[in-house]
């Protein structure tokens, strides 16, 4: 009987015990977002071996190939505005949780301007998802749809990201999860807020991305990547290996001695003298629009 015993809270124990020391950031397949084809330096950056999933919004948007500078290759915004059918963009929809990753550099002349990363509009012209940069105030700022149409605006101030401004290139970063936004620049978490639910997105509209708020012609930067990956923890995760003057070394994912660890409470509850079970207790939105309203 002892025995028997032993062996039913052995078994519990081995089904009870979460083994994630080997789970990577991908092994939650979020099926709205498909594969992601991208250089191995992001690999590197956030230290998966794994496929990314999410969309690479210069190849949706048909960016041609511009300008190789000793930074890397810079994208052509052209002259019109950027702005497709969010199906086409998104097909099954945008993951509930995702990053936001563009690397760029402001020019000059457009330092102070206020424009949009991306903007997501629903078919009636409101904004159900927008990211924007305002150089005049030094902001960046998160905008989103509640459940109730209702505007979720969330603005991050914090002095460190004045970086942003200075005419160099940087890479910045939003994860935006099921209950906060945090913004990263340089892969550097500047600021988190919490949030409140938002509203599922509907793909009857349409996507602009790198937009100046007055007139809607594309903002005038130098532009490397645009991307959103389906995953809120690549922005935390990302490294900016391939940064200048930065490196990385290979990140351990898991503990090797996990395994004999567990093996040895294992070993110590076995030979625990066998108790008896006792009574159980049964325990008790705003709108923001363009000024090229004309084109919905």
């Amino acid at each position: 009987m002892i025995h028997c015993l032993r062996w039913t809270v052995f078994m519990w124990v081995v089904n009870s015990i979460p083994f994630t020391s080997g789970m990577t950031v991908n092994e939650r397949i979020d099926h709205t977002c498909p594969p992601m084809k991208l250089e191995e330096k992001w690999h590197t950056n956030v230290n998966i071996h794994r496929e990314f999933t999410g969309f690479d919004l210069a190849e949706r948007f048909l960016l041609r190939k511009g300008t190789v500078t000793d930074n890397g290759l810079l994208l052509r915004l052209g002259s019109k505005p950027l702005f497709k059918p969010t199906e086409s963009v998104f097909p099954n929809g945008l993951s509930h949780e995702y990053s936001v990753i563009a690397t760029l550099r402001l020019r000059k002349t457009t330092k102070k301007d206020r424009w949009f990363v991306l903007q997501i509009f629903d078919k009636g012209g409101d904004t159900q998802v927008s990211l924007i940069v305002d150089g005049a105030k030094k902001t960046v700022e998160f905008l989103a749809q509640g459940f109730l149409k209702n505007s979720l605006l969330y603005v991050f101030k914090n002095r460190d990201l004045h970086a942003l401004f200075d005419r160099q290139f940087h890479k910045l970063g939003v994860s935006v999860e099921s209950n906060a936004v945090s913004i990263y620049l340089d892969c550097k978490l500047i600021e988190r807020q919490v949030t409140a639910e938002r509203s599922g997105m509907n793909v009857s509209g349409r996507t602009f991305i790198t937009t100046r708020v007055e007139d809607g012609r594309p903002v005038d930067i130098e532009l490397q990547e645009i991307l959103i990956f389906c995953d809120a923890r690549i922005a935390d995760l990302d490294r900016c290996c391939d940064s200048p003057g930065v490196t990385c070394e290979p990140v351990v994912t898991h503990n090797p001695t996990a395994a004999p660890l567990v093996t040895g409470y294992f070993h110590r509850m076995l030979s625990m003298p066998a108790q008896l079970p006792t009574d159980r207790c049964h325990c008790p939105a705003l709108k923001v629009k363009l000024n090229h309203e004309s084109i919905f």
